[in-house]
């Protein structure tokens, strides 16, 4: 299937690995060019070797916890790249914490690290976008924000956060020819996963193998997901295929939560 992305520019934060870059590399499949943002130039350099594009790639390193630096890095992308058509939240992740561990800095910094990284970008991206009447949004939050979890109540809050921004941004800038959707994975094969496994382990007292083998046997479908198989997920609502897809809140838990919302 043609998405209809080829030469669209897509920027995708925190592209420098796990589901973002795997976000990239389906995006430069389907033909688009692709700016990639992350704090670590280290970590672009290595990330576009990975992709092997060429100047179909750019890349920007900032810390999208700092609002000026994510307005500049969105204005250094339009200015470099081109109009930005297509934005993938994917940057940040509050640290997984054991309630009994959490205090209030630990809330407050969930929220800048997943929260406000997302929306310091959004912001003035879907302004971007609604004066030019077109544009897609896709925010990949995470589960935690529907389902309340003893090792992810800080993260989890700022995921329901997110959720709820990206229904009202769909419903504000609709009229405007801009989408904004959402998926939310549940445990994905990333550096991320691993870090919840260790908080699982501490909060039960067991080892991270047994947590580890415990989520897995949980499954309805007997595995973890594969970024890639996000990502795919994500490139399809970006795409003007799914053009009348809005507001959505796409779970991809492989079935392990049977809710009807």
């Amino acid at each position: 299937m043609d998405l209809q992305l080829r030469d669209s520019l897509v920027l995708v934060t925190g592209g420098s690995k796990g589901i973002g870059l795997a976000v990239a590399q389906v995006a430069l499949e389907e033909g688009a060019r692709v700016a990639l943002v992350s704090r670590g130039q280290d970590h672009l350099d290595a990330a576009a070797a990975t992709l092997a594009a060429g100047d179909r790639v750019t890349t920007y390193a900032a810390d999208l916890q700092d609002a000026q630096q994510a307005v500049d890095v969105v204005g250094r992308v339009e200015q470099q790249a081109g109009p930005i058509e297509v934005l993938v939240s994917s940057a940040g992740a509050a640290r997984r914490t054991p309630f009994a561990e959490l205090d209030a800095a630990a809330w407050h910094a969930a929220m800048q690290a997943k929260f406000f990284s997302y929306v310091h970008v959004i912001d003035p991206v879907v302004k971007l976008m609604a004066e030019r009447g077109r544009g897609s949004i896709v925010n990949v939050i995470g589960f935690g924000g529907k389902r309340a979890a003893p090792t992810h109540l800080a993260g989890g809050a700022a995921n329901a956060a997110l959720m709820l921004a990206t229904a009202g941004l769909a419903q504000a800038y609709g009229p405007s020819g801009v989408r904004v959707n959402a998926v939310n994975p549940a445990g994905t094969l990333t550096e991320r996963q691993s870090e919840g496994i260790k908080a699982t382990a501490r909060l039960e007292g067991i080892t991270e193998d047994e947590a580890l083998a415990r989520q897995v046997g949980s499954a309805p479908l007997g595995r973890l997901a594969d970024p890639r198989e996000v990502a795919e997920t994500v490139v399809y609502l970006a795409s003007a295929r799914a053009s009348y897809v809005n507001g959505a809140i796409v779970s991809m838990d492989g079935g392990a939560t049977p809710i009807v919302v």
